[in-house]
């Protein structure tokens, strides 16, 4: 509840995009799997922004 109005930090947001994005990655993996390569390149690149920020 007192959680409710915290801003979320880069690195929370990042994770959460990149969940996302691996998520639509293995349901398009079923189907398309071109467009299942192009977001797991999306979601690699998040993950070095997420390195990238820890390491600062």
């Amino acid at each position: 509840m007192f959680g409710l109005f915290k801003k979320k930090s880069e690195i929370e947001r990042l994770q959460e995009q990149y969940g996302k994005l691996m998520q639509k990655a293995h349901q398009a993996s079923h189907r398309d799997r071109t467009l299942s390569d192009q977001l797991m390149t999306q979601a690699e690149e998040i993950a070095t922004k997420i390195d990238k920020l820890k390491k600062k």
